[in-house]
């Protein structure tokens, strides 16, 4: 009896496959639809036994198998294992903490618009470029200035993986020699953090930062409005991973009815030997409490 039901199950499964395979050739843009939906079915899990075992076998009988069909399965297995490294590379960066486009971070109380940028978010393209020139964009947000005469710097998007990392993402930058005077990240803000923008906010910016050896690094805030540009500088505390600095808007002359935009700039004092890591840039804002 238990034989007759596996002999029917099996043919239940292989008519089921057939279906698929004609509906395929029928209807060629519904079938990824339709194994993506099955994906874990009992006909899916028997045709993957199915080819897992006849490469399996292939594998064993490689070494004796006559030149013209090694070749052909070379072919099929090399076509095979492009497929699956594509799926792999997507699978194991989509499934590896933290999840990819997360923007949760720690904000404090009333924060009216928190953000962080795409290159600490998601993957961007190119990842990262050699002996970068000034005013090389990373991402749509980021943009590398400096005045060498040989640039030896070079940047690129590293993915977190760490347990404490809240960002998908990081930027690691090493730089050589350095001949030049200045080195800086510019970041722009989005509209959203200037809607609305009064001289009674603060905003915050958090970092992760890691260094081979102590370097002194300055953030800018800078708001324009109208003709003026109003600066803000703070210089990030050294000796620590997890570093917080606000810019305090009461202490600027901000036209609020003429704001149009604002950016920050990193800037990093004599990074000749050395390696910067940013694994986490992010910002919030909140309205000051009124006493």
């Amino acid at each position: 009896m238990r034989t007759g039901r596996a002999f029917a199950a099996n043919r239940l499964l292989k008519r089921n496959f057939f279906v698929l395979v004609w509906k395929r050739s029928k209807f060629p843009k519904a079938i990824p639809r339709v194994m993506v939906r099955h994906v874990n079915s009992p006909a899916a899990r028997f045709l993957h036994r199915k080819a897992l075992a006849r490469w399996s076998a292939l594998a064993e009988r490689a070494d004796r198998l006559d030149l013209g069909t090694l070749k052909a399965l070379q072919g099929q297995a090399r076509r095979l294992r492009s497929e699956l490294d594509r799926f792999l590379f997507v699978a194991e960066d989509r499934l590896t903490l933290p999840y990819l486009g997360s923007s949760s971070f720690h904000k404090p109380l009333h924060t009216d618009w928190s953000w962080r940028p795409q290159l600490w978010r998601g993957a961007i393209h190119p990842p990262g470029r050699a002996a970068a020139p000034s005013q090389a964009m990373f991402g749509s947000e980021v943009k590398l200035f400096h005045d060498c005469r040989i640039s030896e710097i070079t940047v690129r998007q590293i993915r977190n993986t760490r347990e404490r990392d809240l960002a998908p993402y990081g930027l690691r930058m090493d730089v050589f020699r350095f001949d030049g005077s200045f080195l800086s990240l510019v970041l722009d803000l989005p509209k959203e953090a200037v809607q609305g923008l009064k001289r009674r906010h603060l905003i915050r910016m958090n970092t992760v930062v890691e260094m081979e050896k102590p370097l002194e690094i300055f953030a800018r805030l800078n708001v324009r409005h109208g003709p003026n540009t109003e600066q803000i500088v703070r210089e990030l505390p050294l000796g620590e991973d997890e570093v917080m600095v606000e810019f305090d808007l009461a202490y600027t002359q901000m036209n609020e009815k003429r704001v149009e935009a604002a950016w920050i700039d990193l800037i990093f004092e004599g990074p000749e030997m050395n390696q910067v890591i940013l694994r986490d840039v992010n910002f919030s804002r909140r309205p000051r409490a009124e006493l």
